[in-house]
């Protein structure tokens, strides 16, 4: 069974660049990978919340988030 990755974005450039790279990179085979725009999807800004996320772009993979690099903070999205 594929591990759900899910990998959130607010659409900056610097986002945009870490899932083209990180995201895309990951093995399909083993991932299911759910890119989340929080600049287009604002419901679900408490969702990576609880999970953890606090800076976009950021990944959570087996529970906890992985922040990538600073773009934007949760709380500059709603």
């Amino acid at each position: 069974m594929k591990e759900r990755v899910r990998f959130y974005h607010a659409g900056c450039p610097v986002c945009v660049d870490a899932e083209r790279s990180l995201a895309g990179a990951l093995d399909p085979a083993r991932y299911e990978v759910e890119v989340v725009h929080l600049g287009q999807a604002k419901g679900r800004v408490a969702e990576a919340r609880a999970a953890g996320v606090k800076s976009v772009p950021a990944l959570v993979m087996n529970g906890r988030p992985l922040h990538i690099n600073f773009g934007a903070s949760l709380d500059a999205l709603g």
